[in-house]
């Protein structure tokens, strides 16, 4: 995957793709290249109007380009079934678990749960598990692919704390819920390969420091000038662009030797910045214990259970 770029994704004409968080970013970015490539994309937003507006640009700059917008809060789990209903019929290969929140002031979901936790796992684990018969039925070649950081090194799941009850730190909560990511990966990898007959791949991927307005999100809510401008500086003179940092999501979906369970990125070395590769992950999120812990955890949760998968 040496020097790997969004040049090198292979057709995808026949193929459809959620993307979610996909009005801005490295989700835009995402769906943009695959609708590019001959994807049909649908684009799960939080705001309808920001939906529409993304779907537009996306037209605007790959012409012929098929996408679609569709309302998709992932924290509301009302919001979820609904998008999963809405799409129960359509054909789908690939799904982008894409959207998230970073290191948020105090906030709950709709259903109550850590604002953090609750958008970047539980949301996604629940789609996951309502789209799972359509990836099933794709055949060769559909994915799943789960968007972590490199910062869930900075903290495990806590199995006895999940919503963080007992003192919210926002970025040790940060960090719990992209190990998350990677633990779901993990366990939903790990009971793929126990199906027999199923060639679904569940991957993730990191896009390592990337300028989006996920850096600035929190500061803008709390009002902090200051710090929003930081975040701004370094995006601007030591971030890679979008467009760099979207690569290691679009070489979990497309490329060609993806295995169950890998982690791409850009290289440690390089800063996290560069052309993905096999990147390194906490021993924590590779725990089958802890990954089954945590799936039982986000069953009881959220009320799905992956029923094709249940022997």
């Amino acid at each position: 995957m040496k020097g790997w770029t969004a040049s090198d994704i292979p057709d995808q004409t026949g193929r459809t793709a959620v993307v979610t968080g996909a009005n801005s970013g490295l989700g835009f970015v995402t769906a943009r290249e695959l609708a590019r490539h001959g994807a049909r994309v649908v684009l799960g937003c939080r705001s309808e109007k920001r939906g529409a507006g993304a779907a537009e640009r996306i037209r605007a700059q790959a012409p012929g380009a098929r996408v679609e917008a569709a309302p998709l809060d992932l924290a509301d789990l009302t919001s979820v079934l609904a998008f999963a209903a809405e799409h129960k019929g359509d054909r789908l290969d690939l799904l982008i678990n894409n959207a998230g929140v970073m290191a948020l002031p105090h906030r709950r979901t709709a259903d109550g749960f850590e604002m953090q936790f609750g958008v970047n796992h539980l949301g996604h684990f629940a789609l996951t598990g309502l789209l799972l018969p359509k990836l099933l039925e794709a055949g060769p070649g559909a994915r799943v692919v789960t968007v972590s950081s490199f910062m869930h090194m900075l903290g495990t799941v806590d199995p006895r704390d999940l919503n963080m009850e007992r003192g919210y730190r926002r970025w040790v909560a940060y960090a719990r819920s992209k190990s998350a990511n990677l633990l779901f990966t993990h366990e939903l990898a790990h009971r793929l390969r126990a199906a027999a007959g199923v060639r679904l791949v569940a991957a993730a991927a990191h896009p390592g420091y990337a300028a989006t307005n996920l850096m600035s999100a929190a500061p803008k809510m709390e009002g902090h000038r200051g710090k929003e401008r930081f975040m701004e500086i370094g995006n601007r003179y030591f971030a890679q662009t979008p467009e760099q940092g979207t690569l290691p999501v679009l070489y979990a979906a497309t490329g060609p030797d993806v295995r169950q369970d890998d982690f791409f990125g850009p290289p440690l070395q390089g800063l996290l910045r560069g052309s993905p590769i096999r990147s390194a992950r906490a021993k924590w999120t590779l725990s089958d214990t802890a990954g089954r812990g945590l799936w039982a955890a986000s069953e009881r949760l959220t009320g799905v259970r992956y029923e094709a998968l249940v022997s």
